[in-house]
């Protein structure tokens, strides 16, 4: 059996979980102490085995000017006040 580390939620940076890889039915838990699957998966990692890496953070969409205005709370017309135009 494989564990692959994984987060949940995409705020997240670092993985707060782990889901088991080749097996049926898959079982996914918390890195909690007390929840018995994180310990049998500790003990996984105490043998020398390495999880597999969480997928990596999709990069978000650039945001458009107007939305780049609205984020920082000004109409286009304030922005041309601010610059003079």
């Amino acid at each position: 059996m494989t564990y692959r580390l994984y987060r949940t939620s995409p705020e997240k940076e670092e993985p707060d979980a782990v889901m088991t890889v080749g097996v049926d039915p898959q079982v996914s838990f918390l890195m909690d102490p007390a929840n018995t699957d994180y310990q049998a998966y500790l003990r996984w990692l105490e043998d020398g085995n390495t999880p597999l890496p969480p997928d990596p953070i999709p990069e978000p969409e650039p945001l458009t000017a107007q939305q780049k205005l609205e984020a920082a709370g000004l109409t286009v017309e304030e922005l041309k006040g601010l610059l003079g135009l």
